[in-house]
């Protein structure tokens, strides 16, 4: 009976994450995100199914839905689990809330598992790459409207 119910859960979830995929619209547009999608996710982050939780911190990052930064930070903090760890590092960088960036900048120091502290390494020196180019891009902007 557990492995149907785990089994259930997967295809609930991947049936979720397709009915993002193939909406109609343009996918750049901000569309906006139903309170039970929200509640869907945070739940899954409680799982105890690894693919369910990565998945929803997936999702929370991809969304970037500020709801789930205490959640992942209490997974990357907490979690036995390097994958979930690492999944919850992911969505936190794609948050990018001064919070959420802070968690995987410590992580990097305080993490005991080398995969982990590397791979979050990664997601803050990418951080710190997009804000460098985000400054230098509004800094050519304003010379160029100074001329």
């Amino acid at each position: 009976m557990k492995y149907f119910t785990r089994i259930l859960a997967v295809i609930l979830f991947t049936a979720f994450l397709l009915s993002f995929t193939y909406a109609e619209g343009n996918p750049k547009e901000k569309r906006e995100i139903s309170q039970n999608t929200v509640e869907s996710l945070l739940i899954g982050l409680q799982s105890e199914n690894l693919g369910l939780k990565t998945g929803s911190a997936y999702m929370i990052g991809e969304l970037k839905l500020n709801g789930g930064i205490i959640p992942l930070m209490k997974i990357l903090r907490e979690d036995k689990n390097e994958e979930a760890r690492i999944a919850a590092a992911l969505a936190l960088y794609k948050i990018s809330t001064p919070m959420s960036i802070y968690a995987v900048k410590q992580s990097i120091r305080f993490d005991g598992k080398e995969r982990v502290s590397r791979l979050c390494a990664n997601f803050y020196n990418e951080y710190l790459r997009n804000k460098k180019d985000d400054k230098e891009a509004t800094e050519d902007s304003t010379n160029i409207a100074v001329r």
